[in-house]
């Protein structure tokens, strides 16, 4: 029986923690409150069995953790509104729109923006394979210019630290030690599964993706890229996976080093009542997933 890699993502002061059949997001809704979200989840691979063949798995994965996502900042959003007493909570379509805003403007900048920008220095760098390596150049750049940007924002550093919480508390429970606050503090915020090093993969990976598409012009380039975004999706996520697998073995550690360095900018040491949030959520999923098996 394969084992189970427990995961999560940081919302919005708050932590959410993933299980098999469980999520639970907390939110610290004030100082003295912990307010929590638990829930079944299961996946559509469930109900259509040939989605969990590799590289389709990855970019079913990635849909699916989109979604969560949407639903674990509403509710984190709306319980640091509500605990504030400022204004209304966010509605799903407010926050929906603008989380598929982003998702625009995100593309327009990691996929479509290093084109051109790439296709704009063709005459000084010609050539496919060249071209698709600038492209890729431009693509790490615009990522690294955007999080350093938002790195400034207080909002942002607070979900740094609770990333960092998440991956404190993933590394005491797959030690094998007590959930507690003791336990957590000594582990690093760097996490080899980390969605961050997923997306320094997607980067790289891309790479050689798009080179089989050929010589091509503007529009084209621009088209494939946002079709073979499943392609890249699926094979990034098949690597993360075997990495985390197996970082007991050198060269998977080696290959995983990148995405921790990028890490650094993602994650933030966080303080003990981050840590509580962190610990709750997972021991909440934990406690779920038992009482299931019983």
């Amino acid at each position: 029986m394969s084992r189970y890699y427990y995961g999560g993502q940081a919302v919005i002061e708050g932590v959410m923690m993933r299980g098999k059949k469980n999520m639970a997001v907390a939110v610290r809704r004030t100082p003295e409150e912990i307010v929590l979200d638990l829930q079944t989840v299961s996946s559509v691979a469930e109900r259509f069995p040939f989605l969990k063949l590799p590289l389709i798995r990855g970019f079913v994965a990635l849909i699916e953790s989109m979604i969560i996502g949407i639903k674990t900042l509403t509710f984190s959003a709306n319980q640091v509104v509500e605990g504030e007493g400022e204004g209304e909570s966010l509605s799903n379509w407010e926050l929906g729109l603008s989380v598929a805003f982003a998702l625009v403007v995100g593309t327009g900048l990691f996929a479509l923006l290093p084109v051109g920008l790439a296709y704009l220095l063709k005459a000084y760098v010609p050539g496919h394979m060249l071209q698709n390596l600038l492209e890729g150049l431009f693509r790490v750049l615009v990522f690294l210019a955007y999080v350093v940007a938002i790195s400034f924002m207080k909002d942002i550093q607070r979900v740094f630290e609770y990333h960092g919480a998440e991956h404190k508390t993933i590394h005491t429970y797959e030690a094998g030690e007590e959930l507690t606050v003791e336990n957590t503090r000594k582990y690093s915020t760097l996490h080899p599964r980390c969605g961050t090093s997923f997306l320094l993969f997607v980067m790289v990976i891309s790479i050689l993706v798009f080179s089989l598409v050929g010589e091509t012009g503007i529009w084209a380039r621009l088209i494939s890229r946002i079709i073979l975004l499943p392609v890249v999706a699926g094979v990034s996520y098949e690597f993360l996976k075997i990495t985390g697998k197996y970082q007991h073995v050198l060269l998977m550690r080696i290959c995983s080093m990148p995405g921790l360095w990028l890490q650094k900018l993602t994650t933030r040491e966080p303080d003990d009542s981050q840590l509580e949030v962190a610990i709750y959520a997972l021991q909440k999923v934990l406690e779920a997933e038992e009482e299931e098996r019983c």
